[in-house]
């Protein structure tokens, strides 16, 4: 008999595609989110976590710039009330796939980022995330921690969502080309944790989850606007441009050897998977 399924943050980019691929191949589970059920609440939290099953969490604050106003909010979603869940977990028997951010690192490596880099967030998310990492880690419970980045989907605002606004109505476009990463699809994401949860070990610990290759922001842009067959012109410049609240780290990028090891496959490229994204969105506007 298959262990019970819960999916916080069901509603978020990343939740959403999550529940449609269960869906679609008739996994039972449950969702919670946003309004009716608050991680932060003791009483809602606990009434999600079953016995024996498994939680993958996918509820957080996500607002980079936000966490810069709200400190306290971001650690209470992403820190505080994540160590509650492995508390609840480690009580109930249940395992907890937690997800995290490239952004608990500062970015200044001159390679590619491994599970056992020190962590060094610049902004108030990244240490939320990463004080959530802790506390699931200081919990005891059975847990795997998946690290994701630069990611996007059919649900709610991403960096590709926005260049295509911005393009739609703008000559010219600046994007900066010193921040380097991985766009990453959450159908690509969701894939992975559908085969932690029906895996015959439940894998546990730190991984790394992007697409394969590298790009810089305005690589990806230009890449975008191109693929959407849009004539905007997309000029390079330094992160400095931009005055945000929220430093980010200049180099994202992720050795996702482990995960690869563990899924026995290669992980598909960013192109790919982004072309069809962006048409997709473009035949159904």
């Amino acid at each position: 008999m298959s262990r019970p399924i819960v999916i916080l943050g069901a509603r978020g980019m990343l939740g959403t595609e999550v529940v449609s691929q269960l869906r679609a191949v008739g996994r039972r589970h449950v969702a919670y989110d946003l309004p009716e059920w608050d991680i932060t609440r003791a009483d809602d939290l606990a009434a999600a976590v079953p016995d024996g099953g498994i939680v993958i969490n996918c509820a957080a604050y996500t607002n980079v710039d936000g966490a810069e106003r709200e400190d306290d909010l971001a650690h209470e979603v992403n820190g505080r009330a994540v160590g509650r869940l492995g508390d609840l977990a480690r009580e109930r028997d249940a395992a907890v796939i937690h997800i995290s951010t490239d952004f608990v690192f500062d970015g200044r490596l001159d390679r590619p980022y491994v599970e056992t880099d020190v962590p060094n967030p610049l902004n108030v998310y990244g240490r939320s995330k990463l004080a959530g990492e802790q506390a699931l880690q200081a919990s005891g419970c059975t847990h795997c921690i998946v690290r994701v980045q630069w990611t996007y989907g059919r649900a709610g605002r991403n960096f590709a969502t926005k260049i295509l606004d911005l393009a739609r109505t703008k000559d010219t476009l600046r994007v900066v080309d010193d921040q380097v990463g991985s766009p990453t699809s959450t159908r690509q994401v969701a894939e992975v944790l559908r085969a932690m949860i029906d895996a015959p070990a439940f894998p546990t610990g730190l991984f790394h989850m992007a697409a394969a290759g590298y790009a810089g922001r305005h690589e990806v842009a230009r890449f975008i606007v191109e693929r959407a067959g849009l004539g905007v012109r997309i000029e390079p410049c330094g992160s400095e441009a931009f005055a945000t609240p929220a430093v980010r780290p200049k180099n994202s990028r992720f050795d996702c050897t482990r995960l690869r090891q563990w899924l026995g496959r290669p992980i598909r490229k960013w192109q790919p998977e982004l072309a069809q994204f962006v048409e997709g969105l473009c035949n159904y506007s």
